[in-house]
């Protein structure tokens, strides 16, 4: 078997393009019996092709359930049928013959240890090497005293949607089932299913069970680490691209862990309002709302109201994918960022620093503006920044919002700071009243905001004439 890889072999989707090509023309001059006889021979190839990827895969794909039973010894294979697996059973794929089996960190849960049954019915204790909750991706290792069969893991930047896809799991129990469908998209995101989000949704059908289990193209090779389903959909399932799962099972095998580059800023989504304010487009980029001093972000030049639009060439157009990319480089990277600033492109290059665990995001509040204003305010003192858990000195501390105003609908609350109006600096309430004069009726008010020391912009719009 050779691993199962597939190195001589024709490219399979290539020949059944052909196939059907070739079908198409044939039939064109073909007697009626000649047509249905070709068209038959055709149609089994085709399915031939299917059965044997079938064949090669499935050997590679392991049943994982919790080690909560007494385990028979290594490799042994157990009389009798099988008990049907619990429910906090999923499945896994071998990616190495020496028994790495790459699966979903949400099967093997909090456990160390978890069971691990082949295709050929033998089992093993498998150890956890490591788990990512933050891409739902965990590594087991098995200690077989032979070859296991593993299947190759291929390119997820070279997947198209539209292209077939085989997935192969334990849904309900029911070892090694293999479903055939199509990539129905990429780059999939705000599923909250995991922190680092970019998924290849297919449709070929992933049920409990599936979970951990491999997503194979044409070629045999894994292109992603399936995940979940969207509760009450047919035909909408999600899988971890390979590559991303390539770079995080290198690091937990390396490891134990994964270390990820950060940045050090509050970042949020640029909305309608947002970018009139910037002068760019909605979408266009993402908002940074707040450099944490001494990190490399600050130490680079960013600063507040700068509007990221590209990570090392890359388009930025979502939080989501300025974080993942950030998450994919290492520490102490030179990533180079183009960046808008007052209406004007630049260009800055950081080196990254490591992400720490603890490290929080901003708040964002998303509600629509409202038409007033609705804020009483007064300057910071030490007890107020004390009480409300602020490490500015200077600012003006939000003392009551209206019920139904604008500020109310925008999330505003007690014990905000408001640091700027229309990206001018406030340092007391006698700044905050003089920028809120200056602003024409019916016009919107750029507000910067920090609450707990994480910060975030809004958009105002005070009451027309």
């Amino acid at each position: 078997m050779d691993g199962m890889k597939v190195s001589g072999r024709r490219l399979i989707s290539v020949a059944i393009i052909a196939a059907m090509s070739t079908l198409w023309v044939m039939n064109q001059s073909m007697p009626v019996q000649a047509k249905e006889s070709n068209g038959m021979k055709m149609l089994q190839e085709m399915e031939s092709v299917l059965v044997d990827l079938a064949d090669r895969v499935k050997p590679a794909v392991v049943n994982i359930s919790p080690a909560t039973h007494p385990t028979p010894k290594q490799g042994e294979t157990p009389r009798g049928d099988h008990p049907p697996e619990s429910s906090g059973s999923g499945s896994g794929v071998i990616i190495d013959k020496k028994g790495y089996i790459v699966t979903n960190n949400h099967v093997v849960g909090d456990a160390s240890e978890v069971e691990v049954r082949l295709s050929d019915k033998s089992h093993f204790t498998g150890k956890v090497v490591g788990k990512d909750p933050d891409t739902d991706v965990a590594v087991v290792k098995v200690e077989p005293d032979h070859d296991l069969p593993f299947v190759p893991i291929g390119d997820s930047s070279t997947v198209k949607v539209g292209q077939w896809v085989m997935a192969v799991g334990n849904p309900f129990g029911l070892d090694r089932t293999v479903t055939l469908g199509v990539v129905s998209a990429l780059g999939r995101e705000n599923v909250n299913l995991s922190r680092y989000e970019d998924f290849i949704q297919t449709d070929a059908s992933i049920n409990p069970g599936n979970s951990g289990g491999p997503l194979f193209n044409l070629n045999g090779e894994v292109i992603g680490i399936n995940t979940a389903i969207i509760n009450f959909a047919q035909g909408i399932g999600f899988a971890i691209p390979s590559n991303m799962v390539q770079n995080v099972m290198n690091q937990l095998i390396s490891k134990g862990r994964v270390v990820r580059g950060w940045l050090g800023v509050g970042i949020q989504p640029v909305t309608d309002d947002l970018a009139s304010k910037f002068n760019v487009k909605e979408d266009e980029g993402v908002l940074v709302n707040e450099v944490f001093e001494g990190d490399p972000a600050s130490k680079a030049g960013m600063q507040p109201g700068d509007i990221i639009i590209k990570l090392d060439g890359k388009a930025v157009d979502t939080p989501q994918t300025l974080s993942r990319l950030i998450a994919s480089f290492p520490p102490g990277k030179d990533a180079a960022f183009e960046i808008i600033r007052d209406g004007k492109h630049k260009n800055l290059t950081v080196k990254l620093g490591e992400r720490k665990e603890e490290a929080v995001t901003a708040s964002i509040p998303k509600h629509e503006p409202e038409t007033v204003l609705g804020l009483n305010v007064q300057d910071l003192t030490p007890e107020l920044a004390d009480r409300f858990k602020l490490k500015d000195e200077k600012g003006v501390l939000v003392t009551k919002v209206e019920a139904g105003s604008s500020a109310d609908s925008e999330g505003i609350k007690e014990g905000d700071l408001i640091k700027e109006v229309n990206r001018n600096k406030v340092e007391n309430s006698d700044d905050f009243r003089n920028a809120i004069a200056k602003v024409k009726k019916g016009e919107s008010v750029l507000i910067r905001i920090i609450r707990e020391n994480r910060a975030f912009y809004v958009v105002l719009k005070t009451e027309s004439e």
